[in-house]
């Protein structure tokens, strides 16, 4: 018996710990399935983390006639927000329009206003037409020579690590057995038929067997590799793209608004996005044939990203001496030919001869509609018991609100401590702040380039399963992103870690 999976049988075994695995687990045990989930690697460890940082409709997929994912996505973008207000924050793009490069300003026009007609009651703000000067304005730095304008719409950035953390710890929250750092290794099959999976403790390296009724692969871009353990003579159903992103700081004062660029040579899109005080950019969309955690941020990638933000913003002097971060990711997209970045992002739900599931393709912001679909294709007994969608829940949903001001009187910390808290854990803020009662220097900053305290590392440790500095560094906290001049950010939590922090869990 593991101690961390009870000796039962499940009705549901998840494979895979990204963001459609983390809300299929968390929606089946809110309709009272007995699940398991488990993750080869950390929590979003893998392309979860590694995305644009958008809950997005997809204004581009209109060109591809894709109305109904657009409106989809439109909703279910709207009840993230509504779920977890501290993740997911609305945010203005605006779109500058130039005269014959790419594409032409009627076109542009009727984009946004569709856009804002297909999200009806869901929208997040209104579109607006800009003139020269306003783009202008709005944007400092821009590109001037042929400028006839621009649109503006609304959309919404996240915290992606997060956002699927918070669904995993509200599974468990709701009794389902979940694992981080246990792997897959084979099919446990009675006449034929999946009826669990032998994994390992990628930790301690030792196996054990845990058997379920149903068994979904949400492994993203590892999912034809699952499948292949399965069914060795099956065909790849994905088509991996990868996809890079540069953080940037600027000199001068960094826009409050996105921008939606397009590549002046092959009408390719990118974004430039305030992010944590700097700038995001990307991303890039290249197919991508090897293994995928060997994906690589190769100098080409940053080579495009960078020649492309500064053909628009000839004026901000970009060199990669202005990188802060680079990272990239591998889209898990069902198989179809032509250009990368036009393959749609719908995803499949397939049941193979053995009775396992796999969910392919798909985009983040629809994840939850992702995984009530695969709830109630997989368990369809207990699909009326799914919470309905006013009632989506996350670990930190529901804040309401709080005193700060006695809250912060009452732990002796900053305001700014609170507020920062707040926007990482929501609801779950206090939680973190408790543990400074015990060890009040737990209330030190980790570093002079955020807010984050040093509760945090115990907290992540003792809560959200983490397991290694980088898991704390990267995802729980994402620090690598802060324009940190000491760069003392990950020594810090290493220290803590090496020095008996880990007492505290």
């Amino acid at each position: 018996m593991n101690t961390r999976f009870p000796n039962k049988n499940y009705d549901l075994l998840v494979i895979g710990g990204g963001i459609n695995g983390a809300a299929i687990a968390n929606i089946a045990a809110a309709a009272g399935a007995r699940v398991a989930l488990v993750e080869k690697g950390d929590w979003a460890g893998g392309t979860s983390s590694k995305s644009t940082k958008l809950l997005h409709g997809g204004i581009r997929y209109l060109e591809n006639f894709e109305f109904g994912l657009v409106a989809e996505s439109l909703k279910e973008r709207f009840i993230q927000w509504k779920s977890a207000p501290h993740l997911v924050k609305p945010m203005r793009f605006i779109v500058p329009v130039y005269r014959a490069q790419g594409r032409p300003f009627w076109m542009m026009k009727l984009g946004v206003w569709l856009y804002e007609r297909l999200s009806g009651a869901y929208s997040l703000g209104p579109h607006a037409v800009l003139s020269k000067e306003e783009v202008e304005r709005l944007a400092p730095g821009i590109k001037a020579e042929g400028l006839l304008g621009g649109v503006s719409y609304f959309d919404a950035q996240m915290d992606d690590a997060r956002l699927c953390l918070e669904n995993v710890l509200m599974a468990q929250k709701r009794g389902a057995d979940v694992a981080n750092y246990v792997e897959a290794v084979e099919f446990l099959k009675e006449n034929g038929h999946a009826v669990g999976m032998r994994l390992r403790d990628t930790v301690s390296g030792g196996s054990f067997n845990v058997r379920a009724d149903k068994i979904i692969v949400a492994a993203g871009p590892w999912s034809d590799i699952v499948r292949h353990t399965d069914m060795p003579a099956a065909q790849a159903r994905l088509r991996p793209t990868k996809g890079v992103h540069i953080v940037c700081r600027i000199d001068g004062e960094v826009p409050a608004d996105a921008f939606l660029l397009q590549n002046l040579r092959d009408k390719r899109i990118f974004f430039t996005i305030p992010f944590k005080g700097n700038v995001l950019i990307g991303t890039t969309d290249t197919d991508f044939k090897k293994a995928p955690e060997n994906v690589r941020v190769e100098q080409s990638d940053v080579d495009y990203l960078l020649n492309e933000a500064r053909a628009n913003f000839p004026a901000r002097g970009l060199t990669q001496d202005h990188i802060i971060a680079a990272f990239a990711g591998v889209r898990p997209l069902v198989y179809e030919p032509g250009s990368p970045s036009k393959v749609s992002r719908r995803h499949v739900i397939e049941r193979n001869s053995s009775g396992v599931y796999y969910v392919m393709g798909g985009k983040y912001t629809t994840y939850r509609a992702i995984a009530l679909e695969c709830v109630a294709l997989v368990l369809p007994r207990l699909a009326r018991h799914v919470p309905a969608t006013e009632d989506y829940m996350l670990y930190g949903s529901g804040l309401g609100n709080p005193d700060m001001k006695s809250i912060a009187l009452r732990y002796a910390v900053e305001a700014q401590t609170i507020n920062y808290l707040v926007s990482v854990y929501g609801s779950r803020f206090e939680d973190v702040l408790k543990l400074t009662q015990t060890d009040p220097s737990l209330k030190a900053a980790i570093c002079t380039c955020s807010k984050a305290i040093r509760a945090q590392v115990v907290y992540a440790l003792q809560t959200e399963m983490a397991r290694t500095p980088a898991d704390i560094f990267e995802r729980r906290l994402e620090l690598g992103y802060n324009n940190c001049l000491t760069k003392q950010c990950r020594q810090v939590i290493e220290r803590m870690l090496l020095s008996g922090i880990i007492k505290h869990v």
